[in-house]
């Protein structure tokens, strides 16, 4: 009973525990936003999943608990209730926020640049490897000299004090 009690208030007293056990994603969306038609809503939970949210920035505006969230979350909502595609509905909110909003980025006009920038950094980094491991294999070998007779002198008389 007493082990019970001290694991029931480790995890009330431990916030991350907390976070974990209750701020599940399922309960982002609140129940005033549910759409009364099935069809439309499980079309905006589709669209919210790959809308990032702009205050937490690595999560869905369909995780994420921020006001921002529920304010797009409710855009998206409003816009497929007034007819739109889920194109337009994503293109709408794209042209408000900027592409940035996208959990999953276009690849065309700029874009292109940033997906290949990856690759080719690699790519680049691999072929100065390649270059600089050649290069060295290719150098002469140092040779060791010993010391001059002026050095082992030098030597034999600093040991000796």
């Amino acid at each position: 009973m007493r082990a019970l009690l001290v694991a029931l208030m480790l995890l009330v007293g431990s916030s991350s525990a907390l976070t974990g056990v209750f701020a599940t994603p399922a309960w982002a969306v609140l129940p005033d936003e549910v759409l009364d038609d099935p069809a439309l809503e499980a079309r905006a939970r589709e669209l919210s999943k790959g809308l990032r949210c702009l205050v937490c920035q690595n999560e869905s505006i369909d995780e994420s608990n921020a006001s921002l969230a529920r304010d797009l979350r409710l855009l998206v909502r409003e816009r497929l209730v007034a007819g739109d595609t889920d194109e337009e509905v994503i293109d709408f909110i794209v042209a408000r926020y900027g592409e940035f909003v996208l959990l999953n980025p276009t690849t065309r006009g700029a874009n292109w640049l940033l997906w290949a920038a990856g690759p080719a950094m690699l790519l680049l980094a691999l072929g100065i490897g390649v270059f600089y491991v050649r290069a060295r294999a290719k150098a002469p070998a140092e040779t060791e000299t010993g010391l001059s007779d002026a050095e082992q002198a030098r030597l034999r008389e600093i040991l000796k004090d």
